[in-house]
């Protein structure tokens, strides 16, 4: 049998990389990753609290629309009383529904990451021309709520075409997180140049693993520590990313927060060993080192 391949991206081992460090020589880059979505009443896709691909209900909807109504507030204290800066992965239509969460983030100074219109649809369905118009459509309203274009971009459910890189690239994104692929950045190959790959997990996710594998609070709490402890070990080798992926419907429900609240805690008692940064900075910063530090360039 011939695998079928992508072309996109080189295969290059963890060894074979060159080393380099974050700002301040830190060696370990720690993001909050945050999914603030909207979606459709009874209609379209949506994550179910207790079966997977429930029918749409208004119960599951409503557990979901917590999140927008409550559990996003409770996270916004928590990453203020820490002082940590986060991104949202926004879909562009909660501007439309919930925009006093938009006005916080511009109160706070976060970043945006296009996430599509609505986690009620995927855009891997699409043909070229719809999923175009999806990017801009998601960008335009993220652009002119916000007075500045999102660079980066996470597709709703990571999901994406055979094109969508390339459309991303020639949209003007700078980075994408929908490939899990890597504890570091790498370029990716698109029909016009590149686009950067950030790291981002769907293992320290709350939803595959509070949602989907049934685990506690405790439980996310204990990968969220030992993720973060064995790589900041991992770090006094070689440059890591280090990503905790929320959603305030999950999370964002007390007895899961105070959990969370703890492991953040551990985390920032190791605040001087860290970077505690966003996947734009990192973006940012990766495109600056010379050429041939990151795979792919």
């Amino acid at each position: 049998m011939k695998l079928a391949v992508h072309d996109r991206y080189d295969y290059i081992p963890l060894d074979d990389r060159p080393v380099y460090d974050w700002p301040g020589g830190k060696r370990l880059a720690v993001c909050f990753c945050n999914n603030i979505e909207v979606f459709s009443f009874l209609d379209g896709l949506g994550t179910d609290s207790t079966v997977i691909g429930a029918p749409q209900t208004t119960r599951n909807f409503a557990w979901r629309d917590y999140g927008n109504r409550v559990g996003q507030w409770y996270m916004f204290d928590l990453f203020e009383e820490f002082g940590v800066p986060a991104s949202h992965n926004l879909n562009s239509l909660l501007m439309e529904h919930c925009p006093q969460i938009g006005e916080k983030i511009k109160q706070r100074g976060d970043e945006v990451v296009g996430h599509g219109r609505t986690n009620a649809e995927r855009q891997d369905v699409l043909d070229e021309a719809g999923e175009a118009a999806l990017i801009k459509e998601t960008t335009d309203t993220l652009a002119e709520y916000f007075g500045t274009r999102p660079k980066g971009w996470l597709g709703p459910y990571l999901a994406q075409t055979p094109v969508t890189l390339d459309l991303l690239d020639e949209a003007g994104y700078d980075y994408v997180m929908d490939w899990p692929a890597d504890d570091q950045p790498f370029w990716m190959r698109t029909r016009k140049g590149r686009i950067l790959s950030v790291p981002y997990s769907i293992e320290l996710n709350d939803s595959p693993a509070m949602v989907f594998r049934q685990h506690s609070g405790e439980e996310f709490e204990r990968m969220m520590i030992d993720q973060f402890d064995e790589m900041l070990l991992q770090s006094r080798k070689r440059p890591l990313v280090y990503t905790a992926v929320l959603h305030p419907f999950v999370v964002g429900q007390p007895f899961r927060l105070r959990a969370l609240r703890r492991a953040m805690e551990h985390i920032l008692k190791h605040r001087d060993d860290i970077w505690v940064t966003t996947p734009g900075e990192i973006a940012k910063y990766c495109a600056g080192l010379p050429e041939g530090t990151i795979p792919g360039s």
